[in-house]
């Protein structure tokens, strides 16, 4: 059986959007200015656009997708699933893994959610966890496992604990998988994080994580926490071309220009230490044969509301 691959880190908005359009915002954009028709040659400030539900804060959802290209990712698979909400002015970051197990209703019928993004694309994902959810979003940045690979690489590597020794092959996989990691601190080459974050288990079981998806999110959101800490180094500045270029390659989103813009200045706000995550509560279960992560609707209601209160639907 195909192995599918796992993303799990926020950098694609925070490091791109945040970081680096804030150099990108004091190239091009320092002085944002109109003509008008009644003064021609006079030069006037533009003001802000307010597009956000709540000020100075966005609320997306992030996909990884099951593919090589995220150009070409149409009806494949989500793999990964995170309802990220950002303030501009606090740093503050909040977090739901939405495991891709999660048995929902996809498109009038129930099915895992990471079907959604193979039978309706972004849309129909935002679609299907705005109602899960009950909030408005609207939304969605998407990102290939290729992505993980081109920034650990182009920042140097990521020290991190891998928990376990890792060992897996799988020729059949698109790319081949050769998995082989050992446990302990290190600092991990893009290759290295990206096979960390598609670990699952051994090829003869023996060796995984003992509650399944769940305990591969927390060590997704933990790397997630070191690659953005490491990513947002004053040192990694110099990097900003390469990684500019390797956001616009590897990225899908419907987030405005100028949203991204009114993000830059809260670049030097954002702290790890600031970021909440969580998971949505349930636990695995089989339905016939087919392996489901079934929700805990009272826990999951009460996570959101904590977490997206301002969000949510009348």
């Amino acid at each position: 059986m195909k192995k599918k691959f796992i993303i799990a880190f926020i950098t694609s908005f925070i490091c791109f959007t945040i970081l680096y359009s804030t150099v990108l915002s004091s190239l091009f954009f320092d002085k944002p200015v109109v003509a008008t028709d009644e003064e021609p040659n006079k030069i006037v400030e533009i003001e802000p656009e307010e597009e956000t539900k709540v000020k100075n804060e966005i609320l997306f959802l992030l996909m990884g997708v099951d593919a090589q290209n995220v150009k070409k990712s149409k009806g494949t698979r989500s793999d990964t699933m995170m309802l990220t909400r950002v303030n501009f002015e606090t740093g503050e970051i909040n977090i739901l893994s939405i495991p891709r197990d999660t048995r929902l209703a996809v498109n009038g019928k129930l099915d895992k959610v990471n079907a959604a993004h193979a039978y309706g694309g972004p849309e129909l994902s935002v679609e299907t966890i705005s109602n899960f959810l009950g909030i408005d979003l609207e939304y969605y940045v998407k990102v290939d496992y290729q992505i993980v690979q081109d920034v650990v690489n182009a920042i140097g590597g990521v020290e991190f604990d891998v928990p376990m020794n890792m060992k897996y092959n799988d020729p059949t996989a698109k790319p081949p998988l050769n998995i082989n990691l050992k446990k302990g601190l290190q600092v991990l080459d893009g290759k290295q994080a990206h096979d960390l974050l598609r670990f699952r288990h051994n090829n003869d079981y023996t060796v995984g994580y003992p509650d399944g998806d769940v305990g591969r999110i927390k060590t997704q959101q933990n790397f997630m926490k070191e690659l953005v800490k490491q990513t947002l180094k004053a040192k990694n500045i110099v990097k900003i071309p390469s990684l500019i270029k390797t956001y616009y390659e590897n990225v899908e989103t419907n987030i405005p220009l100028s949203l991204m813009l009114k993000a830059a200045t809260s670049a030097g706000k954002i702290d790890v230490e600031n970021m909440t995550t969580a998971t949505v509560p349930g636990v695995g279960e089989y339905i016939g044969n087919i392996s489901y992560y079934i929700y805990d609707r009272e826990e999951t209601n009460l996570l959101v509301q904590e977490m997206f209160g301002d969000y949510l639907l009348d």
